[in-house]
């Protein structure tokens, strides 16, 4: 895993549509429209939050993650208004010894179903195993989650099973999670990886 790629500088990273990069302060609105949301979170381990002053403390834990390396928080823009935040996708629980990584990702849910989700993720699944060099990429997943679940298999991920009872997710208490994975060799083979 080349560890310097994600977090030597904060990596930006770009597709057609999309810009994934760094949320600072000035996104304080957006990012409190997301967080705000309690649709947003309802297939997520997340609270949301309804105090603006807790998600700018929060934004300021995106850059204290990043700077102890264990979590990264991208905002998901998009190119004509780079401005303009759409989402969040993450990259977290970096495993080292078998060069793996869990990813997530949410949007304000005013840009569902634009294919946004698509594409960001598209975009991550290739940094993290072209220039990160990671071998497994996957994602956790609630099974009443079905537009999560298109976003992950649009990307080439495998359902690999189904947890049950596994986790104790905030706000939900313990979940059963279904996950998903790609492998390097997986990506390499398909019209993504191209």
């Amino acid at each position: 895993m080349n560890t310097e790629a994600p977090f030597g500088r904060f990596p930006v990273i770009k597709s057609d549509r999309l810009i994934l990069g760094k949320i600072g302060a000035e996104h304080l609105e957006e990012v409190f429209e997301i967080y705000d949301n309690d649709k947003v979170f309802t297939y997520c381990g997340i609270i949301p939050k309804h105090n603006k002053e807790t998600v700018k403390n929060m934004i300021g834990h995106f850059e204290r993650d990043f700077l102890k390396k264990s979590r990264i928080k991208w905002g998901i823009f998009a190119v004509q208004e780079p401005d303009k935040l759409l989402g969040i996708i993450e990259a977290c629980d970096w495993n080292r010894k078998v060069n793996s990584v869990t990813v997530g990702y949410f949007l304000a849910e005013r840009h569902y179903g634009k294919g946004i989700a698509t594409e960001a993720l598209r975009a991550l699944t290739r940094f993290l195993f072209d220039e990160v060099l990671v071998n497994r990429i996957q994602a956790e997943v609630m099974p009443p989650n079905e537009a999560s679940k298109k976003v992950l298999l649009k990307n080439g991920f495998r359902k690999e099973g189904l947890l049950r009872q596994a986790s104790l997710w905030s706000g939900k208490g313990i979940v059963d999670l279904e996950i998903y994975g790609i492998l390097k060799e997986d990506f390499i083979g398909t019209d993504i990886g191209k």
